[in-house]
Parts: C-alpha cells; structure tokens; sequence
C-alpha cells in the first residue's frame, strides 16, 4: 500500500539492514517521530526482512529501533488522511509484515531500547526472544483510537501472558515498565541500557554458533503448535471501529481526549 509522503519524510523514515558475523541487525529510523512506522515503511520492513534471507551468512535477526524508541506502532496520523476501508487495508498490511518476521526460519531478536506501544509491541511479540532494559516500556492503548484487537494479536499475547493481563492491558491502555514486563514474560531478558545492544550482539552470536537444523526444527515446531490453537486470524475480523475509529484518530491528531459515542449491544 502506497500512502504519500514528503521527499524529507522519506529520507528521514528508514529501514536499514546492517550485516556482520552472522547477524543480520534491522533498525526502525524514524526518531523523530518515536519510529512510527507508516504504511510504506511497513511494506518495507517486510521487504528487508526477505532480503536477509538472500544471505546465507545470515543465522540470526536482531530487530531494533534507532535512538531512545523500539516503535510507537504505526503513524496514527497518516490514518487522518485515510478513508475507513483504505485504514483497514493499511492494518492488513501491517499484519502481514508482522507475521513475515514471525515466520521468518532464523531466529529473531527483538531489542527493545525503549517504549513499544500498539503494532509495536505485536511486532515485538513476533520476535522469538526479547531483551530490554530499564527504559522499556509495553503496552497496546488500542482502547483510545477504537483500534479492535484482531485474533492474530490476541493470541500472540495471550499465548504469551495470559487473558487476564490481556484484557487488563487494553481495558487500561498502561504501559508495563521494564521489572513488570520481563516479570510476565514480555521480556526474555532484562539489562542496563548501557549493555543493551553489547548484550543483544553477545545474545545472537550464540544463538548463531547453535545447530541451524535445531534452531530451524524448534522454531518450526513452536509455530505449529501455535498455529493449531482454535483462535487464528483468518483476515475477516475489523482492525477498526467505523465509529470509533475516525473519532480516535481526530482527538489523537487534536490532542484530546477522544469522545466515543458509540454502545456495545
């Protein structure tokens, strides 16, 4: 999906692929704007993502944002611009990219330098294992856009913490901090922001020097027995609110507090 920007959006909006010893490091740049991604950048996380396959040196995927951010999510006020069903497309797109970097066959690390909220924190929980520090922070405030959790999100999450934190999550819209994060699992591994990026390059060099036939079978396994559980997203469930939705995303671009008007049956 191609979505308008400015010659220096574009140059200042990134994906960037660095390579060296067997780790493929992807960065969300965009610091400006807390590393929201927009619609294209999505498409072209996707697309690096693929490319690091191209290598074979390639055994492990370190994903991360630039500056003090992993990713606010996607750019909510791109969304100001868009009709409901060209909003619609946009997270389907968006899904699509997560679950790219969720199956991709190598390993995947996430390094979350810093707050991770919405389609952040899903593409956070794509990654086989995370590492934070005392700066990180997770949440998804879908509740203040009439954003709709659809399926694929809510079982990554209550795969991975239950559904009664899931639920607490989005009915409050709170961020974890970092200790409550990794406490529920979020986090696989908690450090100081000084040691972060040593610590995640330490992290994929060893996973990189295990079995690539192991790491491939457990991978694939895991997946599986994910993918037999009875709720999958099947592309049918709304990412939005027709009401809420244009609502959230006016009072988010106006800097209010949204005023939802619509009732559930």
């Amino acid at each position: 999906m191609q979505v308008q920007t400015t010659r220096m959006e574009e140059e200042q909006a990134k994906i960037i692929l660095q390579e060296t010893a067997g780790l493929a490091i992807i960065t969300i740049h965009r610091p400006q704007l807390k590393n929201a991604l927009t619609a294209n950048m999505w498409d072209q996380l996707a697309d690096v993502a693929l490319k690091v396959l191209e290598n074979p040196k390639n055994k492990v995927l370190l994903l991360r944002g630039s500056g003090e951010q992993f990713t606010a999510g996607s750019d909510i006020k791109e969304f100001n611009q868009l009709s409901l069903e060209k909003a619609e497309e946009a997270f389907v797109h968006m899904e699509k990219t997560i679950s790219t970097i969720e199956r991709l066959p190598i390993p995947t690390i996430g390094v979350i330098n810093g707050p991770a909220m919405g389609a952040g924190l899903e593409l956070a929980l794509a990654c086989d294992i995370r590492i934070g520090s005392e700066k990180s922070k997770l949440g998804i405030p879908v509740g203040k856009l009439g954003i709709t959790l659809n399926n694929k999100f809510a079982q990554r999450l209550v795969n991975l913490v239950g559904p009664s934190l899931t639920k607490d999550l989005v009915y409050t819209g709170r961020m974890l901090k970092a200790e409550e994060a990794y406490r529920v699992g979020m986090l696989n591994y908690l450090v100081t922001e000084k040691d972060l990026n040593r610590y995640a390059i330490k992290m994929g060099k060893l996973v990189a020097s295990m079995s690539p036939a192991s790491l491939l079978a457990v991978k694939t396994s895991v997946q599986e027995c994910i993918d037999s559980a009875p709720v999958l997203w099947k592309g049918s469930t709304p990412f939005v609110d027709q009401n809420d939705f244009p609502e959230g995303v006016r009072a988010f671009v106006e800097k209010r507090l949204p005023r939802f008007t619509r009732r559930t049956q």
